[in-house]
């Protein structure tokens, strides 16, 4: 795309004699940010890049790439822009397929402002997700889980929701080439977008321009791929948890967004500028140390930075003690010789270990943000209470409690209580109204609490009736909050995801996974599945939506790792919520539901 969507020569970057301009929306930028930093789009010639909904100067001797998403706002800007002649020749960039209608105003407005000339070729890139790493992908659909579990929600809003959602993940199995099988719970919205990816893929298949036809990139298996796809619902209770290992606790606690977090300095909170200022930092793949550690646990991180400054300065003082010279031992040409060659040596170490020293200042910088906001607010604490819930389903109740009345944010305390909700299943009502009690004590919103309060009492209720027909909201409700977590939960505490994933990848017969939907788009419509479709699989791609974590991805990598052999698992969702921004969600839900806080 950045080569004007000409083949790259062998060298792997476009021809930079050719002064390009990028033109993108937010959503495209993002999409960028993780991929290629500013000196990476110099390479392939592009030297500045703007933002389409800005006012832009002319630069008519110039090409411009435009990478947007197929809106008709930016139709309208495109068309203006050509109209004007603010760039010589206009590339055009789509993220995922222009619908016909779009097209069709696209061409009859260049006609209407005979700038036809100046549109070269546009593309659909079917690139509609954001990829995190190698292994993660984020369709960037904010606030999933509201617009599906809003009990005000109107059919066409769930569609709307449904369709985004199918469209990012077509858009993903086009990029990685490969049609894959696809496995989900009856009911809720796992089934509509994977009935809807299915006649998506099944349409696609049949066209004159299949995508499909080439070899895939995803590993190097010649099986066809799993994607499981599941809703938030199924395991609430990940969503919303403390976490204690680095990237999760980087994200949650720090804000870790597209891979960049910033870390307030020492003399930001008095207001000084400078070196005590906020700082901004990079964490992705080129990072050796954080490929390294991103899955352990803090302590072990923090033993690590201690290690590898202790190894950084051994280096440099081995770098000193070898290219020092004496100055009262007599000249020796052959110690000059050694000498001259010692050197050579450190001025050739010098860039590997500029580099260390920077990695060892950004983990330094990082792991003691992580700990202030830790001992402040009693993070550690937190962790340990909801683990023993979600792991033995009991709890030192006084322990509790007086988390609930000690330090930490209000954020946090309400997410310990959700936790409480979550994993006390035979919890007592008075021991409800004692925890409900303490949150509002802490001066605590607690419309989420009883909003999943709320869910919980009905889910019981559905348990012990036998509905026939539902309405749209009940219908929902029949996969939510606990919903077979409770058959998959270890004493281990390895998560649901994981553990349901494992069965369906080793197709295991397991009574949870037999109300399992499988779908194969290659199969003849309304055939039963084929034996390629059982499994087991060596590839998968694993969905949820309404919001994912860090922590059930790297459990999913884990699994991964952990099978003999390995297994190539790919892990993405609606957004990547932190657990306060998911309470919060439920709080909007709350609302929604007409949940009094004051009461």
């Amino acid at each position: 795309m950045l080569n004007l969507n000409q083949p790259l020569p062998a060298g792997g970057t476009g021809d930079d004699a050719v002064y390009k301009v990028l033109v993108v929306d937010k959503f495209c930028r993002d999409i960028l940010s993780p991929l290629i930093h500013l000196h990476e789009l110099r390479k392939h010639g592009v030297t500045i890049c703007f933002m389409i909904d800005v006012e832009r100067q002319n630069i008519p001797d110039a090409p411009a790439i435009y990478f947007v998403q197929p809106t008709a706002p930016n139709i309208h800007r495109i068309i203006q822009d050509a109209a004007r002649g603010v760039y010589e020749s206009f590339h055009l960039n789509f993220s995922s397929s222009l619908p016909r209608a779009l097209l069709e105003e696209l061409a009859m407005g260049a006609l209407k402002n005979d700038c036809m000339h100046r549109l070269s070729k546009v593309f659909d890139q079917y690139a509609e997700f954001v990829t995190l790493d190698t292994a993660m992908f984020s369709l960037a659909l904010p606030d999933t889980y509201v617009r599906l579990n809003d009990p005000c929600a109107q059919d066409k809003d769930i569609e709307a929701a449904v369709d985004a959602i199918v469209n990012g993940l077509f858009s993903v199995f086009v990029t990685l080439g490969v049609v894959p099988v696809l496995r989900c719970a009856r009911g809720g919205p796992a089934e509509m977008v994977a009935t809807q990816l299915d006649a998506r893929i099944r349409d696609h298949l049949v066209s004159r321009n299949n995508l499909f036809t080439e070899p895939g990139h995803f590993g190097t298996s010649f099986q066809r791929p799993l994607c499981c796809i599941f809703d938030r619902n199924f395991e609430l209770s990940v969503g919303v948890q403390h976490v204690w290992t680095y990237r999760p606790l980087v994200h949650d606690v720090l804000g870790m967004k597209l891979n960049r977090v910033v870390v307030q300095g020492e003399g930001a909170a008095a207001g000084v500028a400078g070196k005590g200022a906020a700082k901004s930092f990079e964490l992705d793949e080129s990072d050796t140390f954080w490929v390294a550690n991103n899955a352990a646990a803090f302590p072990k991180v923090a033993e690590e930075v201690e290690a590898q400054l202790k190894k950084y300065k051994e280096d440099v003082e081995e770098v000193n003690r070898r290219t020092g010279g004496r100055a009262d031992v007599p000249f020796d040409e052959q110690e000059l010789l050694g000498n001259t060659k010692h050197l050579m040596s450190a001025v050739n170490s010098l860039p590997e270990l500029t580099e260390r020293k920077k990695m060892i200042d950004k983990h330094t910088n990082i792991a003691t943000a992580l700990l202030g906001e830790i001992k402040s607010r009693n993070l550690d604490g937190f962790y340990s209470l909801e683990e023993d819930m979600l792991t033995k389903g009991t709890v030192d109740k006084t322990a509790l409690l007086g988390a609930l009345k000690g330090k930490g944010t209000s954020d946090d305390k309400l997410r310990l209580g959700l936790v409480y909700l979550l994993a006390m299943e035979s919890a007592a009502g008075a021991e409800i109204e004692s925890v409900e009690a303490a949150l509002r004590e802490a001066r605590v919103d607690v419309t989420s609490f009883l909003y999943v309060k709320r869910i919980r009492s009905l889910n019981i209720s559905l348990a012990s009736v036998n509905t026939g027909s539902k309405s749209n909201l009940v219908d929902w409700l029949s996969t939510t909050v606990t919903a077979g977590v409770k058959n998959f939960l270890s004493a281990g505490r390895q998560l649901a995801l994981t553990r349901t994933v494992e069965s369906l990848m080793e197709a295991r017969l397991a009574p949870e996974l037999e109300s399992y939907m499988t779908l194969d788009p290659r199969a003849p419509k309304g055939s039963a599945p084929g034996i390629h479709t059982k499994g087991p699989f060596k590839e998968a791609v694993v969905f949820m939506i309404g919001g994912g974590n860090y922590l059930e991805h790297g459990s999913l990598v884990e699994l991964g790792q952990r099978c003999q052999p390995g297994k190539n698992i790919i892990y993405g969702c609606t957004e990547v919520v932190t657990g306060a921004e998911l309470s919060r969600q439920l709080g909007v839900l709350g609302h929604k539901m007409g949940v009094d806080a004051s009461a």
